[in-house]
């Protein structure tokens, strides 16, 4: 008979139960179906948190899968009734953020995953286990009443998942939290003549340069934030851009015809370190270049939504329809799969314009056959006089 002998250990920041057995597979695979369970390398031993209801929980566990236990170690007068009282909210989050950032997670979504984290703590201040109807009340309060977006959606659930791994207070599978799945959504695009219309009506040399400078390369926004001038390699007419999104390194092209305007922009403005600096030579925000691509757009009367990431989408899109090859622009772009850039065929024109509406054809039909009704053709007239 299988058996697990259950004692006390302190680790972290209190106690724990450990859970010891003589080493068998299929026993460690069922103990790992337990919510909550997790691994100490330390003591190399599993365990969980040291309160009654998540030990109750473990031992119906053991039961159920006919594991016997000894808890003769255990002297339940340590433990909780209901659970150990809650650490404070900020020494919870100091712990998550050390947590995801020991995991090399990008400052946004540290930040993001500890807005969403801090909000949860806070609807459940007291708790120190989560059940499924915790989760499910969390997310119907605070993600779809107020109808975020699915991405903002799956972040939560991200983030969700991470601090219960790091905490060990989930008292379900967390393997049931799923995301919500993925929108679709056809990116926007300029034509070429709006790109142009645009940076012709940027006033501002810097603002045209840094607009300049996405479209002609592909960047996305914190890319060009995060430029710096020992970056831009003229002769080469490369860009380098250093650990971006999944950190990783990638060169990207440097416009011939963006030459002449960089020079200007250089000489006028001579930042010192990034590409693009304030008056203070720190580093551009988003929302300034946000600002001030709305503006321009605004100058060149543009109806469409867009946003710095529009240019890029046009970057990517203009290139296909010019005949570049999809994997050289997955490798411009740095997309991880090929999937993401494949977006862009949807949106090219270069074989969409050539299939033609069965309205041209039938029109075109009706010319090259002489029909005599052609002339009382007339698509355009006011039908209601």
């Amino acid at each position: 008979m299988k058996k697990v002998t259950l004692f006390f250990f302190e680790h972290r920041d209190g106690l724990k139960v450990g859970l010891d057995f003589k080493y068998d597979l299929p026993l460690k695979e069922f103990l790992k179906q337990f919510p909550g369970l997790r691994w100490t390398k330390t003591f190399a031993c599993f365990y969980i948190n040291s309160n009654r209801e998540q030990l109750d929980a473990l031992i119906r566990h053991l039961e159920k899968g006919g594991v016997k236990y000894d808890d003769s170690l255990l002297d339940y007068s340590e433990l909780a009734e209901k659970a150990l009282p809650a650490q404070p909210l900020n020494s919870r989050l100091q712990g998550f953020e050390r947590y995801l950032k020991g995991l090399r997670f990008s400052k946004s979504t540290v930040k993001t995953y500890l807005n969403f984290v801090k909000k949860f703590l806070e609807m459940y201040p007291e708790v120190t286990t989560y059940t499924e109807n915790d989760l499910a009340r969390f997310i119907e309060e605070q993600v779809a009443s107020r109808k975020y977006a699915i991405s903002s959606h799956r972040q939560c659930i991200s983030a969700l998942k991470h601090y219960f791994e790091f905490s060990g207070l989930a008292l379900f599978d967390m393997d049931k939290l799923k995301r919500p799945k993925k929108s679709s959504f056809l990116p926007t695009v300029l034509s070429k003549e709006e790109v142009l219309d645009l940076l012709r009506l940027t006033r501002n040399l810097k603002h045209r340069c840094a607009l300049a400078m996405v479209y002609s390369s592909g960047l996305r926004i914190g890319e060009l934030l995060n430029l710096e001038l020992r970056d831009i390699d003229i002769d080469r007419r490369q860009i380098f851009i250093r650990q971006s999104k999944g950190r990783k390194d990638r060169y990207v092209m440097l416009a011939e015809s963006f030459l002449p305007l960089l020079y200007n922009y250089l000489q006028t403005y001579m930042p010192k370190r990034y590409f693009l600096e304030g008056f203070s030579g720190k580093q551009y925000t988003a929302s300034a270049v946000r600002s001030f691509l709305k503006d321009a757009c605004k100058r060149a009367n543009i109806k469409k939504k867009v946003s710095p990431h529009t240019l890029r989408h046009s970057f990517a899109t203009h290139m296909l329809e010019n005949g570049t090859d999809l994997r050289y622009i997955q490798t411009l772009l740095g997309h991880a799969k090929p999937e993401t850039t494949m977006i862009y065929t949807h949106v090219a024109q270069q074989d969409v314009v050539k299939i033609q509406s069965p309205l041209d054809a039938s029109i075109k039909e009706l010319l090259e056959r002489g029909d005599k009704r052609e002339a009382n053709l007339r698509l355009s007239q006011n039908f209601l006089g």
